[in-house]
């Protein structure tokens, strides 16, 4: 995990952002695929269900039962199978907009294995803007660790976690 700052010309901290990322041993497309289905991120993620595939103009909702209700997903971006880039509400402490820009990648790094990195950005360096970043940095981190378990051993991390 890294923590990355965004800073103005006069050392001013604009922005805070984060990057969590994990090593999985599957070909990058398997991995990419996994994450933008809506089936297989519901197995393994989103414990109240995923509905829409990411790709653009797509209407897209993740469920979880740690923070019940329906969170709309915006699909800004999707370059299958290197890059998808999506916008979500958040609480307070974002930039004007309301909502963070996350951003997953997937880089082939051997034979089989892909790097996969996701990085939230848009959170203001205030109290509130760095709680709410913590708290997704965790939950993007356990994001790609049940990705790891899922793709690689079928294995359902979240299950029984938070019920």
């Amino acid at each position: 995990m890294w923590q990355f700052y965004n800073m103005s010309a006069d050392d001013t901290l604009t922005e805070l952002s984060f990057s969590v990322a994990a090593r999985v041993s599957r070909p990058v497309a398997e991995v990419y695929e996994a994450v933008a289905d809506p089936d297989q991120l519901s197995r393994y993620f989103t414990t109240g269900g995923a509905r829409g595939r990411l790709e653009p103009g797509a209407e897209v909702t993740w469920d979880f039962a740690d923070f019940p209700g329906r969170f709309p997903v915006t699909v800004v971006e999707a370059d299958p199978p290197s890059r998808i880039v999506i916008e979500w509400g958040a609480d307070d402490g974002t930039t004007t907009s309301g909502t963070t820009r996350t951003a997953f990648t997937f880089e082939e790094v051997g034979p089989g294995r892909t790097l996969v990195t996701v990085r939230e950005s848009s959170w203001l360096p205030t109290a509130s803007g760095s709680a709410a970043a913590f708290g997704n940095c965790e939950g993007w981190t356990q994001m790609v660790s049940a990705l790891k378990a899922w793709v690689e051993h079928g294995i359902n991390l979240r299950e029984g976690y938070y019920r």
